[in-house]
């Protein structure tokens, strides 16, 4: 996921170095039915950004998902919660 949102990032010629773009990620593993099951996992992004990049980043986010791979390989069977934290350069 942070890498297919880090691409459409790129698209907009936001710079994701590992100093401007971080996530925390994780998960709940539950019992289902006797079974150990990854039901949703978190995402939290962190990027650093100039002031005038804000809305071509949040463009980004709201648009990624539809494009990852990972993400479209678990949906309707993980629930996938993200959000976005930009911190001005």
């Amino acid at each position: 996921m942070m890498g297919t949102f880090a691409s459409v990032l790129a698209t907009k010629k936001i710079k994701t170095h590992t100093d401007r773009f971080q996530a925390n990620v994780e998960g709940d593993i539950e019992n289902v039915e006797g079974v150990l099951k990854i039901t949703v996992i978190r995402v939290h992004y962190m990027l650093k950004l100039k002031p005038e990049e804000e809305a071509d980043a949040r463009w980004a986010f709201e648009n990624y998902i539809e494009k990852c791979p990972g993400a479209m390989s678990v949906t309707g069977c993980i629930g996938i919660e993200h959000t976005l934290e930009l911190v001005a350069e």
